[in-house]
């Protein structure tokens, strides 16, 4: 009995010594990084996992269109908000989100979701997204760029009385426009 319990004890700390391996080495490739609004009573931040296009193909490649993307690398993007937000037409309430795209040619939806899952993608590779949480899904702009992005960039601007998120990588940026709502 002492033997079982020491060789789980051994299994169980190979396997977690594996895990947090694998975490560390797979973020030296997409460092974590943190979009941050403050301004007046509203406080919002991104965070998420900064890949590199590294010569690749990305949008209609890595990231295939018309499939879901985790909007980053390892671990879930997260948007959290301290007030009620409009995106769209659609109310987001204050909270923590997972943040999750559908990018496509020329649009792109936008996924806000109250699953926060523990890694960005299942066992299969496929993004770790709950359709029945979702909570909004609006579609925006995708636009060619003459510039290319090497790392994956997402920030924040104050237009007039709209805050915009952009999204930004290889030659595509996103720019989704949201506001406190009333």
């Amino acid at each position: 009995m002492k033997k079982l319990i020491v060789v789980a004890g051994v299994l169980i700390a190979v396997v977690a010594a594996a895990f947090i391996g694998m975490r560390i080495y797979t973020k030296s490739f997409s460092p974590e990084g943190n979009a941050v609004y403050s301004q007046d009573s509203i406080n919002i931040e991104v965070s998420y996992g900064r890949p590199y296009k590294k010569n690749r193909q990305i949008f209609g490649g890595l990231v295939p269109y018309g499939e879901v993307w985790r909007t980053g690398a390892n671990e879930p993007t997260t948007f959290t908000t301290n007030v009620d937000l409009m995106i769209g037409s659609e109310k987001l309430p204050k909270g923590t989100y997972s943040l999750f795209t559908i990018p496509e040619k020329d649009s792109w939806n936008i996924i806000f979701n109250s699953n926060i899952p523990g890694w960005g993608v299942n066992f299969s590779g496929e993004a770790a997204r709950e359709p029945s949480t979702d909570v909004v899904n609006v579609e925006v702009s995708a636009i060619s760029t003459k510039s290319t992005f090497e790392q994956f960039t997402i920030d924040f601007e104050q237009m007039h009385n709209e805050i915009d998120m952009i999204l930004m990588w290889d030659q595509t940026l996103v720019v989704v426009p949201m506001h406190e709502a009333n």
